[in-house]
């Protein structure tokens, strides 16, 4: 099939309206390091993460969001990374408990949020990192495991929504949460569409591979050099889908399919092992 055959034949993508959640890296630095990505003795530039950020905030606003405001805190400079702060469904926020003691005090702040804005929060009983490990596809939940996320919080996860619960294994470091290896392209397909994904197949052991090919036979399959950028880690709401500026197969892969590729430059918040979808927490009432 050509390009323009593929075009033609692509679907009409219709956009939904989102609700998110954010938060202003205003300390956003890299002093540890708890994943690949960070280089603690290399410098960062918070003022310019800030004006990335600032791009990425106001493309939300463009695209017609409703984009909600958590406060930073001083000294818990990944509090950026909003998708790790939780899982919002039906109303109900359940709370992340994180992996590493430098991340753990985020959790908290992140409940305080949700149960001041009116959420039912759940406090878990189990180690998650929030949306960066649980994906909303359809009517499932994708749950990643193998780097942050104990599969014990994807039994609570399925008790607390009432959701089937897919269980997926990551197995390669740089790829460390869900939300950097698959990308949700049609969160809310129309009546009759099957959902859609899109994913690096090298983070994946070859049974979640399995499960992949088979929900998913015409995922979109991204190149090793788009998932180095995080190309990835990228937004949608159904047609437009915010994506690392960089990873530019991928947005070719999008314009095929149908969908409004809109590119974005978070190079100084990847620094911290974070890109759009890191930074973005979808509230869903």
């Amino acid at each position: 099939m050509t390009m323009t055959e593929t075009a033609t034949a692509a679907p009409k993508r219709v956009p939904s309206k989102r609700t998110v959640l954010m938060c202003r890296p205003d300390y956003f630095t890299v002093s540890y390091r708890i994943n690949p990505w960070m280089h603690p003795e290399d410098p960062t530039d918070t003022s310019l993460a800030v004006k990335q950020w600032e791009v990425l905030y106001q493309t939300y606003l463009d695209l017609g969001f409703d984009v909600q405001l958590v406060d930073p805190i001083e000294g818990l400079p990944d509090m950026v990374y909003a998708a790790n702060g939780g899982f919002v469904l039906d109303n109900i926020a359940y709370g992340a408990s994180f992996t590493y003691p430098e991340r753990q005090p985020e959790g908290p702040a992140y409940m305080a949020w949700f149960g001041a804005n009116g959420f039912e929060v759940r406090a878990p009983d189990n180690v998650n990192e929030g949306e960066g490990d649980f994906l909303l596809v359809g009517d499932v939940i994708l749950a990643g495991m193998g780097f942050r996320t104990a599969s014990q919080s994807h039994e609570e996860l399925a008790r607390i929504f009432g959701r089937q619960v897919i269980t997926l294994n990551l197995i390669n470091p740089s790829f460390y949460h869900l939300d950097t290896a698959i990308a949700v392209l049609d969160p809310s397909p129309a009546p009759g569409e099957q959902p859609n994904i899109a994913y690096l197949p090298s983070a994946f052991d070859e049974a979640s591979l399995a499960i992949l090919r088979d929900r998913y036979p015409d995922a979109v399959i991204v190149t090793e050099e788009d998932a180095a950028f995080l190309g990835l880690n990228s937004y949608s709401d159904g047609y437009n889908i915010v994506i690392a500026a960089r990873a530019k197969d991928f947005e070719r892969q999008l314009r095929e399919r149908g969908y409004n590729p809109i590119g974005v430059d978070l190079s100084e918040l990847l620094l911290g092992g974070g890109g759009v979808k890191c930074c973005t927490l979808e509230l869903r009432r």
